[in-house]
């Protein structure tokens, strides 16, 4: 549920308050150049999902297809936006660790490494549903 960080995570977050954190968004289509850090909101964590600091990100083709918005054919599918991208933060494929747990969770606990390719959402901090 995430997207790609390009620093150090922990230089990151360091200065971030307990409700935002820090993360590489774009709020328009383009190349690496449209890529700014930004404060955003910390993700919330629902009843069967985990929230995972990412330590490491990779950028996999379908990142760099949605940051340029192509094929346009393809922007009103989910992930893209007909006129800016629908989810401003990309990367799906993170390593971390689990931050905190949804009630529902009984598979992880806070400390637990964490590797999965997630749904797209902010990196740096993202949330990832489980099979409890």
């Amino acid at each position: 549920m995430t997207s790609t960080t390009l620093a150090q995570p922990t230089e990151l977050t360091s200065a971030v308050s307990a409700e935002t954190m820090k993360a590489i968004v774009q709020d328009c289509y383009g190349s690496a150049e449209v890529l700014r850090l930004r404060d955003i909101d910390k993700p919330i964590v629902g009843d069967h999902d985990v929230l995972v600091r990412v330590r490491a990100a990779a950028v996999y083709p379908g990142d760099w297809a949605i940051m340029s918005g192509l094929p346009y054919i393809a922007r009103p599918a989910p992930l893209y936006g007909l006129r800016r991208p629908k989810n401003p933060v990309r990367g799906v494929d993170v390593a971390g660790e689990v931050e905190s747990v949804g009630a529902g969770v009984t598979r992880f606990r806070p400390g637990d490494t964490f590797v999965k390719e997630l749904d797209p959402r902010p990196l740096a901090l993202s949330v990832a549903p489980v099979n409890r």
